[in-house]
């Protein structure tokens, strides 16, 4: 977690350092006219991302298949595209990353593994506190009934009925 928040506290520094030394090499107005376009082709495919995204899903929804490889597909072409609108080449690089359709499937795959591997586990430990409430010679869980301690109050102090 320290690490992401490093990094997400430099990376505003290392874009504009790479800015700088890209500017300094090819001039300020080809660097300003190379941002602008990288920007421009992020929106344009934003929107053509989000519009393809449904389509595809409309397509698969009415094939009766869940459209999870599309929308995976969708998402990843948005982040890229957003990535390309943040001015600065690094985030364009990563942008770009994100839209190489070989580079974006291997994404997804990972994406997929980790969520995959995330859903076992909290399965796994959901299956621990259900078998945990549940008796031992019974193959259900059994309701978990609540702590109920019978006493009675005399004169504001309390008192146990069945000591143990």
């Amino acid at each position: 977690m320290r690490a992401f928040l490093l990094l997400l506290l430099l990376f505003p520094v290392l874009e504009l350092f790479v800015l700088v030394k890209v500017g300094m090499s090819i001039g300020f107005l080809a660097t300003f006219l190379l941002v602008v376009a990288g920007s421009m082709l992020g929106v344009f495919v934003v929107r053509v991302a989000g519009l393809a995204t449904a389509m595809s899903a409309r397509e698969s929804l009415a094939r009766g298949e869940l459209p999870a490889q599309q929308m995976m597909d969708g998402l990843m072409m948005t982040v890229g595209g957003g990535l390309l609108v943040l001015p600065g080449f690094i985030s364009d690089v990563l942008g770009l990353i994100c839209l190489l359709p070989f580079t974006r499937r291997l994404l997804v795959n990972k994406v997929r593994q980790r969520a995959e591997a995330s859903a076992t586990r909290q399965r796994a430990f959901a299956d621990d506190l259900r078998s945990a409430g549940s008796s031992p010679g019974a193959g259900r869980p059994a309701a978990r009934q609540p702590d109920v301690i019978e006493g009675e109050v005399i004169e504001g102090e309390f008192e146990p009925l069945d000591k143990k």
